[in-house]
């Protein structure tokens, strides 16, 4: 097991491992002591059916086998489930979520527990930063972009029809515990769209990581290899040195945001049935296309981007219009004012953040520099 602290304004470990969910309650245990909140589990239907990998017989289901041995340890608990996907991350469920926690009576001392992938995490941090205006939450992340990424860092919110996590909250959880043992209950897609966010982190903070990724694609068992682990533990190392440093998104976190403005624009226009690793790898390569041709990114960084990607199964192109996601991605967070933020890359290993005119966006993605 490797545990990463961070230090934001409310500190908090994250544990990574194989076979961690087996010592949730030792690990609840360090933060919590002897204290007995009641415990709101927040799941989708996706990962509530996961079929058996855990308990004596290796043969309960992993929610199941946390619900179990949360009570036999005298723990009172209760399940919230809601439809997998990214559709279900809006204020509806939300709401439905609220109804949850107030048919169980879940009070300021009491503790829910994300147990999921991204969208899971995303929902129910959400709803604990605002529930009562704040109750605490555990992160226990089922994928691996939600293991790299989403789990890390506080960041929660849904997606309302204008855009993508438009509403939302910093809120930083308690605990985060990634089994990773769960990985081997992903299909190859999903453990691709996770990779979307691995390769990001090598492409705007650690080269000689982005280069490993690279001679390893392709190669039979590295996603399940102990040297992978050490990738899952270098990516949350990254993201937390930066959180660290800024943990509001003002200035150094936006850098987090490589491929993200076009990415999630596609992931809007196709109505959320292209995953957002899927989303994210197209944006990477489209935006560090443009910055080379403005010069602000040396040649053929962008076909070392692409190459990667299409290494773990990730598209790098879409079909639909650059003016329609144009459009979509003025509607993004990261605009401010009469400007949108681009992240670019000085080099494979160094972001950089570049303030476009919103009026200029589409003639700068274009190639039109004057």
């Amino acid at each position: 097991m490797k545990t990463i602290d961070v230090h934001t304004g409310r500190p908090y470990p994250i544990h990574i491992g194989e076979g961690l969910l087996s010592h949730f309650i030792e690990l609840f245990r360090q933060v919590y002591g002897q204290r007995r909140p009641k415990l709101a589990i927040i799941t989708d239907d996706c990962v509530d059916s996961l079929p058996g990998a855990f308990g004596p017989d290796g043969g309960q289901p992993p929610v199941a086998f946390l619900l179990d041995a949360l009570r036999q340890a005298g723990y009172e608990t209760c399940k919230f489930t809601f439809p997998n996907g990214e559709a279900s991350k809006n204020l509806q469920v939300v709401s439905d979520v609220y109804a949850f926690l107030s048919a169980h009576e879940i009070t300021r001392s009491d503790v829910l527990i994300a147990f999921g992938g991204g969208v899971v995490g995303d929902l129910a941090g959400f709803a604990a930063a605002t529930w009562l205006r704040g109750i605490d939450f555990i992160q226990i992340p089922t994928t691996l972009l939600a293991m790299v990424d989403s789990s890390v860092g506080g960041k929660t919110g849904v997606d309302i029809p204008q855009g993508k996590n438009l509403v939302g909250a910093f809120w930083q959880p308690s605990l985060v515990v990634c089994d990773t043992s769960m990985l081997r209950t992903l299909p190859a897609s999903i453990v691709a769209d996770g990779m979307a966010e691995v390769i990001k982190y090598g492409a705007i903070l650690d080269a000689p990581l982005f280069d490993l990724l690279c001679a390893h694609a392709g190669e039979p068992g590295f996603l399940e290899s102990p040297l992978f682990h050490t990738v899952i533990a270098r990516c949350v190392e990254l993201k937390r040195d930066v959180v660290e440093q800024d943990e509001r998104d003002k200035g150094l976190r936006q850098i987090l945001n490589f491929g993200h403005t076009f990415g999630h624009a596609i992931e809007k226009q196709s109505q959320y049935s292209i995953p957002h690793g899927e989303g994210v790898a197209i944006g990477m390569v489209m935006i560090s296309r443009a910055c080379e041709k403005a010069g602000l990114t040396p040649v053929g960084t962008a076909e070392k981007i692409a190459a990667c990607c299409e290494a773990y199964s990730l598209p790098v192109e879409t079909d639909y219009p650059l003016e329609l996601l144009c459009r979509h991605a003025l509607g993004d967070k990261k605009r401010a004012g009469s400007k949108i933020t681009l992240v670019t890359l000085e080099q494979i290993g160094k972001a950089a953040l570049y303030p476009v005119e919103t009026g200029r966006l589409h003639a700068f993605m274009e190639g039109q520099h004057v």
